[in-house]
């Protein structure tokens, strides 16, 4: 919301010496979000007047009109003779009434203005467009003045250059400060001064005889003011004041009728809309589209309806999108002049409308026909609905003061009644919750500033004024009571911690994981858990995947990813996708965070009461309805994992790395991992290991699958790992520190030849169970396949190392324990020794 200083001043009475940025700073105060204070004509500079256009001299030869002018400009050139300049613009003619800058003055830029010779002629200053005084973009032609302002005026003060606007980023709990009357009574409160509130007219009680309206969906619409005026002068044109406030405000003049309702809309904070009477075929009637019903927009589009859609309608079908925006077959007619008889035809008649319409209907169509507008943009976010009289009265009055027009008698207000709302505050209430002493008496004051009705002593019985919706319950009004007082004044004390808390088990499992896989070279990243179906599709998942089974957000903050996330992957290899594009090939990436998988039984989650705790039944209530979130961690990897250098070349990042990732991360749970081969998108079929802790399948890693990288834009060869710290920490729990032993180790190799679809993972453990208590370690140290392996067969070579803790192991001990343990693999798997 752009608010013009000098605007607000016309409500509030701000002392003289006040500044924008005083201002911005008091708001800043009381909460609202100054982002910019503007000065307009900072460094502008006159003698800037009227002036009256004498001759005009049609110059040829050139590539471009051009035309050499003398204009009558008074007393304002010290000699009062006719001032010579050369101009480009062709939209003005004799008799005009131009603005024009005079040499030695300055224009908007900074842009110094100095007499000249060009095109042949001497030009002793510029005539100007709106775009060169910094009035807005507009730089088609000059401005031309109405004819009533005498040559030498100070166009600086009629034109209202100079001025600081302050732009303020309006919160969706504040929209009644998308208005002038809004932020007026914020700085009013900021100030300690009264308030002229605009809204205040003398309205007409609702009559028999106001334009026929009928309301079939009055919970989309509890509120419809008409009202008509007739005998428009269809040539009158918005006067300056009223121009340069819209400009101000960051909105175009149009027409007069057009720019009434917009500046009533910026005063007052309710949406109008204005229809040409002449086009509107019967009744008005408000109801929800039907099917297949279509309307074109004012701004020329063809829009197919929803049911949803709230419609204003006439017996010929729709003519407004109700709260967005208006249909182009009832608009106001831009005047035009017959040249023939200089006659001005258009709209004479017109119907006022100020309604009040749901705030969640309006924001859906606004949103599903992607046609955000001023309107709509002030309706879902809370419209007085007690300010429709008095913006409709305001908008006929100045139709009839400015173009002439005559206020019929008649007056529509349909209603629906609306219930009070009370709300009872302890009057200590914001004392305890800001944790100092603002007293009953200061407690009353505020709230009666901000609007409410107050009763009571111990206990307030508070009525929110109808322009604040947000206000709910009785923190909602302590909250008022402390940005008003100033959040400055609360007192900053740290918070007692309890004795004998700490990090939990869980917690202190979380951050060890995360100082591994930094320990490792691993850097952090956190994503958002956002995505869409094209995640999945570029993962390459089956159509029946559970991972596509999401929980959908219901307001998303982009329509293409509107599900929460039931993997790490989409997140993660973003990332890495970004930081190569710019250059960063060598990559190592982690990200820990939960994963959001609906329940077989959806729920509606309570809503639950800020007055007091909720009770176990609640809780269990809201947990029910909230989806399962384990906590997972996931790795990407590209480039190279060693670095290349005088050394010698390095090696790139390949499939074990990731799984070696996987064993980092069971290790700071005390979990020994087993690693199985499998096939799981969107790894490579032939290099994707299933990780297994205990007998729980906890993830999976290895190199992603070709037409994944293909599909991500990823560089050849990524591996990614992503694993359930859920499941891995239930079978860890707690981490023991190793048995050092002070004695010597017995190392015994064994080799067994089994069939090729033996997992080397199952020979491992059988070996593991089999050697027993004195086993320290074992490693595959070879695989080898060839003849002398045997056809359908492999050789895997192990290394196992035995301790005691007691005492220095025997050969015989060891050898035993080597012979165990090669016995039960060869039950268990078929293994014979190679010789």
């Amino acid at each position: 919301m752009r608010v013009p200083l000098s605007w607000l001043r016309e409500y509030v009475d701000l002392p003289a010496g006040e500044t924008g940025r005083d201002v911005a700073a008091r708001l800043v105060r009381a909460g609202l979000e100054v982002e910019t204070v503007e000065q307009l004509g900072g460094d502008l500079k006159g003698p800037l007047v009227v002036g009256q256009v004498l001759s005009i001299e049609e110059l040829s030869g050139f590539k471009k009109p051009i035309r050499h002018c003398f204009v009558n400009v008074g007393d304002a050139n010290g000699t009062g003779e006719p001032q010579e300049i050369v101009c480009g613009a062709t939209n003005f003619a004799v008799g005009d009434k131009v603005v024009v800058v005079l040499p030695g003055a300055v224009l908007p830029g900074p842009f110094p203005i100095a007499a000249r010779q060009t095109y042949g002629h001497t030009s002793a200053g510029m005539i100007c467009s709106a775009r060169e005084l910094g009035m807005g973009d507009d730089h088609n032609g000059i401005i031309v003045l109405p004819p009533e302002f005498e040559p030498g005026t100070d166009a600086i003060e009629l034109l209202q250059l100079v001025d600081e606007v302050l732009d303020i980023a309006v919160t969706p709990d504040r929209g009644y400060c998308l208005s002038m009357r809004g932020v007026a009574r914020e700085a009013a409160a900021a100030y300690g001064l009264p308030l002229a509130d605009p809204a205040l007219l003398d309205v007409p009680p609702a009559n028999s005889y106001g334009y026929l309206v009928k309301v079939a969906d009055p919970a989309g619409c509890d509120r419809f003011v008409a009202r008509t005026v007739t005998g428009i002068d269809p040539g009158a044109k918005s006067p300056i004041w009223l121009q340069r406030r819209l400009q101000k405000a960051g909105i175009r003049p149009i027409s007069l009728t057009v720019d009434i309702t917009n500046y009533v809309m910026l005063e007052v904070g309710q949406p109008l809309h204005a229809y040409d009477r002449g086009r509107v075929d019967g009744p008005i009637q408000v109801r929800r589209a039907e099917a297949g019903e279509k309307i074109t927009t004012l701004d020329g589009v063809e829009r197919k309806l929803s049911a949803e859609d709230l419609l204003i309608c006439d017996n010929s079908g729709p003519i407004g999108l109700a709260g967005v925006m208006g249909g182009s077959t009832t608009e106001i007619l831009d005047p035009v002049v017959d040249p023939e008889t200089g006659l001005t035809t258009g709209s004479t008649e017109v119907i006022i409308e100020a309604a009040h319409f749901d705030p969640i209907s309006i924001a859906r169509t606004a949103k599903r026909h992607k046609l955000p507008s001023e309107a709509s943009k002030r309706f879902e976010r809370g419209v007085d609905p007690e300010a429709a009289r008095a913006a409709a009265q305001r908008a006929v009055d100045l139709l009839v003061l400015i173009a002439g027009g005559t206020a019929e008698a008649g007056v529509t207000d349909i209603a629906a009644p609306h219930p009070v709302r009370t709300i009872a505050i302890a009057a200590d209430l914001p004392d305890r919750v800001a944790g100092t002493e603002y007293g009953r008496e200061t407690v009353t004051r505020r709230l009666q500033e901000v609007g409410c009705t107050v009763a009571g002593s111990d206990v307030l019985e508070v009525t929110p004024p109808s322009w604040r919706p947000d206000l709910t319950d009785p923190y909602d009004l302590a909250e008022e009571v402390i940005r008003l007082e100033g959040y400055d004044n609360v007192p900053a004390r740290m918070p007692t911690v309890p004795p004998g808390r700490g990090l939990t088990e869980t917690q202190r499992f979380h951050r060890r994981v995360g100082v591994a896989l930094a320990g490792a070279g691993y850097v952090e990243i956190n994503a958002y858990p956002f995505l869409g179906d094209a995640a999945f599709d570029a993962l390459g998942l089956d159509q029946d995947d559970e991972r596509r089974r999401t929980v959908k957000l219901v307001n998303p903050l982009n329509d293409e990813e509107p599900a929460l996330r039931t993997t790490l992957l989409p997140g993660l290899l973003g990332a890495l996708r970004r930081n190569v594009g710019r250059g960063n090939t060598d990559l190592a990436l982690f990200e820990t965070g939960t994963v959001f998988l609906p329940k077989a039984e959806l729920k509606v989650a309570p809503r639950l009461s800020v007055e007091r705790r909720p009770s176990e039944e609640e809780l269990a209530e809201l947990n029910a309805a909230l989806p399962d979130q384990p906590r997972r961690v996931a790795v990407a990897l590209a480039g190279e994992r060693l670095p290349s250098g005088w050394w010698g070349k390095g090696s790139g990042a390949i499939w074990a790395d990731a799984i070696e990732a996987a064993r980092t991360v069971a290790a700071a749970a005390g979990v020994e991992l087993t690693v199985r081969q499998a096939q799981h998108a969107p790894w490579h079929p032939g290099r994707c290991a299933e990780l297994v802790a205990g007998d729980v399948v906890v993830g999976y890693a290895g190199e992603l699958h070709p037409r994944v990288i293909k599909a991500m834009h990823l560089p050849e060869r990524t591996c990614a790992m992503e694993i359930d710290l859920d499941l891995v920490f239930e079978d860890g729990r707690r981490v023991h520190g190793p048995t050092v032993s002070a004695y010597p180790v017995a190392t015994q190799d064994v080799a067994l030849i089994v069939d090729s679809s033996v997992p080397s993972a199952a020979v491992e453990d059988a070996l593991r169970e089999g050697a027993g208590e004195l086993l320290e370690s074992i490693r595959l140290f070879d695989v080898f396949t060839g003849e002398q392996a045997g056809e359908g067969k492999k050789s895997l070579a192990y290394s196992l190392r035995f301790r005691a803790t007691d005492r220095t192991l025997t050969a015989d001990e060891a050898t035993a324990a080597r012979e165990a343990a090669v016995a039960l693999a060869t039950d268990r798997t078929g293994a014979t020794l190679r010789g």
